[in-house]
């Protein structure tokens, strides 16, 4: 391969719903460019960029896979991306990393969800988005039906560039409306060979419909142009590509094509298109980042390879007998292979040796990488996901890229407990390979808890952990972190008196039990007078109190929000000890608290959940059901934004839940809210579950 300087390169991710055909167009793209020698395929097993083991075995992508095509003299990076939303990090990620956007859409079932989503975030970043239509040579593919889809659901800036001729088993062609070409394909070709032909009778109604619908709309982006064509002037190849490249650049217009992957058809023209209209490094607007790991100030990054180089993380995967491969783009600068880089996100120096480009599985190692391209190297010692790698002179920090927060949480544990360790190590690694995978320990409840994107993909974390870590890990509902409080005052006595010969033990006090509004935590008041019970020894009750609470009262989860003063007792010359008084501290909390109407308290979580106005109603009634507290509705742009305060216990399939009511359309964040005291029916079931609880345990010890 030889080298590529950023004026040369294009970087395109490609973005779509699961199964829209993305995996398939990226390999058929670098094989018709002759880049990839071999034409794979999903199905088999054998596509370019779907080569993880779980991949293969689950037939769609859950990793990104950068590839390349080399086409008139400019190298393509293609990043093939994710397409269910339980994988869409790594989507956001390839977005990140590239400068422009292929959307692929299938020719039979149209805009999901997952196509709306990424597009809105290609849009989102301003990233010039072409639209490809996949699959044409599949039954019930419909061209006409699918463009008026992306205009009602997407943008009616959307513009065909390309029209089939045939479709389903009869697609045999595309008519090109920008050179009045028409492509005919040769059926058993390999690499998407077409002869022009004119257009033929059969497209002729469809070219004049659509072609009149182009000029126009490139028209009506430039004021030039469109006095030229109102003039009634001819607007010529050249003047029409270089409008359409300048109108999406500025999300005003979004051309669209149609090809089979399987067939290799119209694989050459996406492949010039890229090239003539999608910009490269040099014509993206500057990115900026701040000088310094603290980032003390904000400076201008320009994709040039006399600049000081500045690379962005965008993945890290680890590999069996290789180690964790670094995938980063390089904004500025250049890399040689060899180079020691400074890492300003971790403070550490990194030597880049073996740098290579990745085509698939492959890494093709090469000497040099210019301002703009996409590179990969394997061994770093503390480089991960969205770290900035710079020159020690010029130590410069790149925005981080903003992951979709995760949606479920499960309690993970090892199968064999020998392997608690290796599962923790694990657990981290997957979150350095994947920062949409989150791990933390949870104090109160004892329980190691992993969130995700959904099910599928903690199920998928779990696949890796046993192939890459060799740990076999099992999933479990959470526990809930209940806590316990008072209602009302008491008051009682803690004596604590042991003799067994010679020096005794002996504690005595008399305490009263108040409860606390809600937030306010512990209190210990110390009213003793006339030395009932010397200061040395009052801390010990206070330490006797506050250790029997962390075991609660009815179900066995720590009492708070209580007041406790200590205002009588006795004590023994000889036999008194702070652990005599310690123990009476614990037998005071026995005997006063369960006579101060202890209730269970249940956390709550505050949800913003934004659903398209079709399902409203549906998500109302769903939290409803739930025992949540709406609190308002607002409208937004994705349909209409609903808060709600509902009970973690309620929440825990919530995530499947949503997605299958409004067919994965709705999005929700949750943070927590506090405490409330749990209903009647809900604080009896869980004070039956603990009393069953300790029952096994009691018969377990004998």
């Amino acid at each position: 391969m030889r080298e590529y300087k950023g004026s040369e390169i294009r970087n395109i991710a490609v973005v779509g719903h699961g199964a829209s055909g993305k995996t398939s167009l990226v390999d058929a793209l670098a094989f018709v460019s002759g880049s990839s020698k071999r034409h794979g395929s999903v199905r088999d097993g054998t596509a370019l960029t779907d080569h993880a083991q779980e991949e293969i075995e689950r037939g769609y992508s859950i990793n990104l896979g950068p590839a390349y095509a080399e086409w008139q003299d400019t190298k393509i990076n293609l990043i093939d991306t994710p397409g269910y939303l339980d994988f869409q990090g790594d989507a956001v990620a390839g977005l990140a990393a590239a400068d422009g956007a292929l959307c692929v859409v299938p020719a039979t079932s149209g805009v999901e969800v997952g196509t709306e989503r990424m597009f809105r975030e290609a849009v989102a970043r301003r990233d010039p988005v072409l639209f490809v239509v996949s699959m044409m040579d599949k039954e019930h593919a419909d061209f006409d039906r699918i463009y008026q889809q992306i205009k009602t659901r997407l943008s009616n800036k959307v513009i065909p560039v390309e029209i089939p001729i045939g479709q389903g088993a009869e697609f045999h062609g595309v008519v090109n409306l920008f050179t009045k070409k028409a492509h005919q394909f040769k059926r058993g070709l390999k690499t998407g060979e077409y002869q022009e032909t004119d257009i033929p009778d059969e497209a002729k109604p469809q070219f004049d419909k659509y072609y009149n619908e182009l000029i126009e709309a490139i028209s009506a982006t430039d004021d030039t142009l469109l006095e030229h064509y109102l003039e009634g002037g001819e607007i010529s190849r050249d003047e029409a590509i270089n409008g359409m490249k300048e109108a999406m650049k500025r999300m005003e217009l979004f051309p669209l094509f149609c090809i089979s992957s399987e067939l290799n058809y119209g694989m050459q023209a996406v492949l010039s298109t890229i090239v003539e209209v999608m910009p490269n490094a040099y014509e993206m607007e500057e990115l900026h980042g701040f000088t310094g790991a603290e980032g003390d100030a904000t400076v201008e990054i320009h994709a040039k390879d006399d600049g000081p180089c500045v690379a962005h993380v965008f993945k890290t995967m680890s590999e069996p007998h290789v180690g964790d491969v670094t995938f980063f783009r390089l904004f500025s600068g250049t890399i040689n292979n060899g180079d020691e880089l400074y890492n300003v996100t971790r403070s550490g120096a990194e030597k880049l040796n073996h740098l290579s480009v990745a085509q698939g599985k492959e890494r093709i190692e090469i000497p040099r990488l210019h301002a703009g391209d996409i590179g990969c190297v394997a061994k770093l010692r503390n480089t991960h996901t969205n770290d900035t790698l710079s020159s020690r002179q010029h130590p410069v920090r790149l925005p981080l890229i903003s992951f979709p927060e995760g949606t479920i949480q499960m309690a993970v544990h090892a199968a064999n407990r020998a392997d608690e360790e290796k599962l923790q190590m694990g657990l981290h690694r997957l979150h350095d390979e994947d920062p949409t995978f989150e791990v933390h320990y949870n104090a109160e409840t004892h329980e190691t808890i992993v969130s995700g994107l959904g099910e599928r993909h903690l199920e998928v974390a779990m696949a890796k952990l046993k192939r890459k870590f060799s740990v076999t890990a099992e999933l479990s509902k959470p526990k809930i972190a209940y806590r316990e409080t008072l209602k009302g005052k008491g008051e009682g006595q803690g004596r604590h008196k042991k003799q067994s010969g010679g020096r005794g033990q002996f504690g005595d006090c008399w305490v009263r039990f108040a409860p606390l509004p809600r937030g306010s935590g512990y209190q210990f008041v110390d009213e003793i007078v006339g030395g009932a019970i010397p200061r040395q020894y009052i801390p010990a009750v206070d330490r006797g109190i506050q250790e029997a609470s962390v075991r609660g009262i009815i179900a066995g989860y720590p009492l708070v929000d209580f007041k406790v003063e200590i205002f009588d007792g006795s004590y023994h010359t000889v036999d008194s000890n702070e652990m005599s008084f310690k123990m009476a501290g614990i037998l005071a909390f026995k005997a006063v608290a369960p006579k101060c109407k202890p209730v269970l308290l249940e956390p709550l979580d505050e949800l913003e959940v934004t659903t398209p106005d079709d399902y409203m109603g549906d998500v109302l009634g769903d939290l409803s059901s739930r025992r949540g507290h709406i609190l308002g509705t607002e409208p937004s742009d994705a349909g209409t934004v609903i808060r709600a305060i509902v009970p973690q216990a309620e929440l825990h399939t919530y995530a499947s839940s949503i997605s299958s009511m409004t067919q994965g359309r709705a999005t929700f964040k949750r943070r927590f809210k506090g405490y409330e005291e749990a209903p009647h029916e809900v604080a009896q079931k869980v004070i039956e579950e603990h009393a069953k609880e300790k029952e096994e345990e009691l018969v377990a010890a004998h």
